[in-house]
């Protein structure tokens, strides 16, 4: 059966049925999920984070050159070579969830993410190895982007089976929770290490202290996810005898419609993430000078309010439906975006603080608002697949690239506010698609 962003789940002209009462997972099961779908994504986006937070530290010591964007720029050039993995392990281990059951992928990610995140604190640097230091570290970016591919798809469409009819967007929203929980204990980590270590000993040794943290924040969530059953709806269509044999060929044959729409809202929702939380961070570092720890700290404090605001958006998104509060925060960015960028040149922190705060407003409403919608476009048997490979590849155009674009674009043309038209671009790009999209809340998932 095939599930496009705007026909009904059943055939024309006919509401799809009700599932029967069994097939509603209860309230303590759903809890479960969203516990241990939140804490394999924090990890995941702690990794990703962590990189981000420390490029302008790294980049010296895995690539030493007299010109400092120079080295920012290969940094971010290798952030982004871990984002050109993620559609190969989406289609992977994609492949893999929609035929052997969500649980045991989810478990494979997060080891496999967590011990590749613990590898990069293990690295040598350019001084002791020369070159040998920044072709490891590719490699261990590439091992995690591999593993990262199945990861958040996985939870959102484990999230999307395992919540009751009528609260997807409550439950889902728990996925983005844990983006933007990862990220914030990443910019966390790094304002501790920065605050209680010198200069001299963050570039030494105290970098490597952010990555070698992620192994107990693993074997935590192995512990969430050990727990679990896999997911009703994959259970039943194991049951009739539904799950496909070429999960990725159906994907491509039958719901192109589906993969283009998710590849492009995620362009612009991971442009939101990226550009609007990550690479501000090196923005106001690099390009504006203000001190390291005081700007992880106010990320930090930002990551953490948009998880609690994250629920709250995914209730709404219920009650009033999901487009509706996709365009207002898209288009909360676009109006956004140039004039808190100004507040932040002023040089003055204290108005750079309210410009960040300002700016991360559409966040919660799009992160959390998009990953259910993104698991209602495919039905049960071929969503993993198709959610990891729409996905993945809006988050390589709009995750991977965007944060070594924005640093080319301003370098190049010296207009400090080049990311901010960047982002633009990518929520009106979202926002055109978004006229293609049938409202998704009240229907129920195809199978």
């Amino acid at each position: 059966m095939t599930l496009s962003s705007d026909a009904p789940t059943g055939r024309a002209g006919e509401t799809p049925p009700t599932p029967p009462a069994t097939a509603q997972p209860s309230a303590s099961r759903s809890r479960r999920a969203a516990l241990a779908a939140a804490s394999g994504t924090a990890v995941e986006y702690y990794e990703f984070g962590v990189y981000g937070y420390l490029a302008v530290v790294i980049g010296p010591l895995f690539f030493p050159s007299a010109d400092p964007v120079a080295s920012l720029l290969s940094t971010l050039a290798v952030f982004g070579s871990a984002f050109l993995m993620r559609p190969l392990g989406g289609i992977v281990l994609g492949r893999l969830g929609d035929r052997l059951g969500r649980k045991p992928v989810l478990v494979f990610t997060i080891t496999g993410m967590g011990t590749a995140t613990a590898l990069v604190g293990l690295l040598p640097t350019a001084a002791t190895a020369g070159l040998l230091a920044p072709a490891l570290l590719v490699l261990a970016r590439l091992a995690q982007g591999f593993f990262a591919g199945g990861e958040v798809t996985g939870s959102a469409t484990y999230l999307a089976e395992s919540s009751p009819a009528g609260r997807r967007g409550f439950f889902g929203s728990f996925t983005p929770v844990g983006v933007a929980l990862g990220g914030g204990t990443a910019a966390l980590v790094a304002g501790i290490t920065s605050t209680v270590l010198t200069t001299e000993q963050l570039s030494a040794f105290g970098w490597r202290i952010p990555f070698l943290l992620a192994l107990p924040l693993v074997v935590l969530t192995l512990i969430a996810r050990h727990r679990l059953e896999d997911s009703e709806e994959f259970e039943q269509s194991r049951a009739s005898g539904e799950l496909p044999k070429a999960p990725v060929r159906e994907v491509f044959t039958h719901h192109r419609r589906a993969l283009v729409t998710v590849l492009l809202l995620a362009t612009g929702s991971n442009a939101g993430y990226w550009i609007g939380l990550i690479f501000m961070n090196i923005y106001l570092t690099s390009e504006l000078g203000y001190p390291k720890s005081s700007t992880f700290w106010l990320m930090a404090a930002i990551g953490l309010f948009v998880a609690c605001l994250m629920p709250i958006a995914g209730a709404l998104s219920d009650r009033h439906g999901r487009k509706k509060l996709i365009v207002a925060g898209f288009l909360g960015y676009s109006v956004l975006v140039l004039p808190t960028m100004a507040l932040m040149g002023t040089g003055d922190f204290t108005l750079a603080v309210v410009g960040m705060f300002l700016l991360a407003l559409p966040m919660p409403v799009v992160q959390a608002v998009t990953y259910p919608t993104y698991a209602e476009q495919f039905p049960t048997r071929v969503r993993y697949t198709g959610l990891s490979l729409a996905f993945n590849g809006g988050t390589i155009i709009g995750g991977g690239l965007t944060p070594f674009l924005a640093t080319w674009l301003t370098s190049v043309t010296g207009d400090p506010l080049a990311p901010g038209y960047l982002l633009m671009v990518a929520t009106v790009v979202a926002l055109l698609t978004l006229l293609t999209v049938r409202e998704t809340a009240r229907r129920e998932l195809a199978r």
